[in-house]
């Protein structure tokens, strides 16, 4: 069954595609569009592995990534007296990219205004409190979770032989596991691999990914990054922050295949 995932931070494919320009430090005016289209359907993949529902927006990219490569893999005609060139295929697909990025930064500027403000009435989050002194911490999207998995499924050693899972396997279950962990660690959180530690199969590993989906949602944790690290920690929402902005409604038993 594959796991349909709303969530305020759920990036759609324009996203996805800054992010894979800035983690490879490309330059979005002359885009590589054959590497960026191999590691977009690369993350489509990935998405499935984790039982994400694919929306139709990034079906759509992905084939709109796959006619740009086409055509500028066609020889280009020569046209004589004409000085006029034929515009980039990739010309489109570009002034998406920056007019969305100037929106979402915007946006993000916007949001930490809001978080100064609210700053000025209210105590400090504990979780920042414990590492402004020292380090950065920053907020991180999906696609920074899906990074984070990418690594741990792939250091994952081959087997051949098939792993007898519990039933009670469910995310309503591995959230409360989580909460719990989290709630005995404090507001400094674990990593992501303390959190998995002893989760040796794929379904296991699934099954937390989309706990932390879930956590998230409900504003009951954060998923932070230390400024120039790649380490992944989630850190419990203090209970004050919590009153504030955890939504109504549980989450239903969900099971993945």
């Amino acid at each position: 069954m594959s796991y349909q995932v709303r969530l305020e931070v759920f990036e759609g494919p324009l996203d996805l595609l800054l992010h894979l320009i800035k983690k490879d430090e490309l330059n979005i005016y002359d885009i590589p569009i054959s590497t960026i289209t191999q590691q977009y359907f690369e993350y489509i993949d990935l998405m499935k592995e984790l039982n994400l529902d694919i929306a139709g927006e990034y079906i759509l990219m992905a084939a709109t990534l796959t006619h740009i490569k086409s055509k500028m893999l066609l020889p280009q005609e020569e046209k004589v007296g004409e000085e006029e060139e034929t515009e980039d295929p990739r010309a489109e697909l570009v002034r998406r990219l920056l007019e969305y990025r100037k929106f979402k930064e915007a946006a993000e500027d916007l949001c930490e205004r809001e978080d100064i403000w609210r700053d000025v009435f209210y105590p400090k989050n504990e979780v920042s409190s414990e590492f402004e002194e020292e380090e950065v911490m920053l907020d991180v999207g999906i696609f920074d979770l899906i990074d984070a998995f990418k690594e741990i499924i792939q250091r994952m050693p081959d087997k051949t032989s098939i792993d007898i899972i519990p039933e009670e396997l469910t995310v309503r279950g591995r959230m409360s596991a989580l909460i719990e962990r989290l709630d005995v660690t404090g507001p400094e959180g674990l990593t992501l691999w303390a959190l998995l530690e002893g989760d040796t199969t794929r379904r296991a590993i699934v099954v937390t990914f989309l706990a932390l989906l879930e956590l998230a949602k409900l504003h009951l944790i954060r998923l932070l990054q230390i400024e120039g690290d790649d380490t992944l920690r989630i850190c419990r929402i203090s209970s004050n922050d919590e009153a504030g902005e955890a939504e109504g409604g549980d989450a239903d038993d969900k099971e993945t295949d």
